[in-house]
């Protein structure tokens, strides 16, 4: 007689569990806030191939701002108008897969409907906690072989995605430095000028935002039209800003009083038009070695890559739903559930008239701090 602990599933019933993974996978992932259809948004979130002549292909679209001045009065028009700059850029995806493996019937008498459950709880916080570091990663311009702590992936399939190759430091008007002694954002930095004293600050912040306006750098745009940015920061690093004197005293006066003023709630800060998040995944130094891998000259400065990201700051390719297929092992003594998904990420370029005709980071600053 054949036994087994598995329930065959049919394909239908295959594909709830695996749209179910991918919800709750979404879900639970930090980045999923910030996704839209739309251009106006921090992540675009592209869903559908595009038709080309070089086959189905993810893309995502840029629109570069008009140069010229237009025609005064009854000047011809006709014959010169100005074309719009768009940049069509490709993502390349590719698919991303883990397995749960059950030890025996011995080791665990559930049964496979709860083996089932737990898998997906799992595998679906696995494949969130995945998406943000890639995504964070790529926002940064680090290579996927570092962990957001700084340390080195030991063995890892992640540098192996078609869309780590695209990964790209970030560009010279986008990769700046906080100088806490002269009160400035100092551009084309690198980590090896950040000292212990650069730590962030209100005045950064003012600092920062004024650099992308200048800079022409979008935000994403609310119903009223007002222009808002998004500030991501280490643990460390928002509790260093938290205990800016400028910083208290802005969010005390300026918020709203009351037990929902962000000093006792600890909840997403909007001041200025910047909304403050604080997340793990934001790339650092906390894991580096002291002398290889940490800011500062003498690379023993614990720093941040803040991230001060306005509108098409990351493209982010999510095609079709995440696969589930279930097997057998050693005569189904042991069962196995995998789970795949299709995706790619891509921190979209564009060539910046407002920075020398250069290609620049379309969305997205990099501010190498001290924390």
């Amino acid at each position: 007689m054949t036994m087994t602990n598995f329930s065959l599933l049919t394909t239908e019933q295959k594909t709830v569990w695996s749209m179910d993974t991918w919800k709750a996978a979404r879900n639970m992932s930090f980045i999923n806030k910030f996704l839209g259809k739309s251009a106006n948004s921090m992540v675009h979130h592209i869903t559908e191939l595009t038709q080309s002549k070089k086959g189905a292909r993810a893309v995502i679209t840029l629109l570069a701002d008009m140069e010229g001045d237009g025609v005064a009065g009854d000047r011809q028009l006709e014959g010169n108008e100005e074309g719009l700059k768009s940049y069509d850029q490709v993502i390349r995806v590719d698919q991303l897969r883990n397995a749960a493996r059950h030890e025996g019937k011995m080791a665990d008498q559930k049964s496979i409907i709860n083996f089932r459950e737990a898998a997906k709880d799992q595998l679906s916080y696995w494949l969130a906690d995945r998406t943000d570091q890639l995504a964070f990663l790529t926002l940064a311009g680090l290579a996927y072989t570092t962990k957001p702590d700084g340390s080195t992936r030991v063995i890892s399939d992640l540098p192996q995605l078609e869309y780590a190759a695209d990964v790209s430091e970030a560009t010279s008007a986008r990769r700046v430095r906080w100088d806490f002694g002269t009160l400035a954002v100092v551009t084309s930095a690198a980590t090896t000028d950040v000292v212990a004293a650069d730590t962030p600050s209100y005045k950064m912040l003012v600092r920062l935002k004024a650099y992308a306006k200048n800079q022409y750098m979008r935000g994403v745009r609310s119903e009223g039209g007002e222009e808002s940015y998004h500030v991501f920061m280490t643990p460390d690093g928002m509790a260093a800003l938290k205990l800016d004197p400028d910083y208290i005293a802005n969010l005390r006066y300026a918020q709203k009083r009351g037990e929902d003023n962000g000093l006792f709630t600890g909840d997403v800060v909007k001041m200025d038009g910047l909304y403050l998040h604080e997340f793990r995944h934001v790339p650092n130094t906390s894991g580096a070695a002291s002398g290889v891998g940490k800011f500062g000259v003498g690379l023993d400065v614990e720093g941040q890559y803040l991230l001060f990201c306005g509108a098409q700051a990351l493209g982010f390719a999510d095609i079709g739903t995440a696969e589930w297929n279930e097997k057998g092992f050693d005569y189904d003594n042991q069962q196995g559930i995998e789970v795949g998904k299709v995706t790619g990420m891509l921190k979209p370029k564009f060539n910046s008239m407002y920075s020398g005709n250069t290609v620049q980071d379309f969305g997205v600053i990099v501010c190498y701090t001290a924390v």
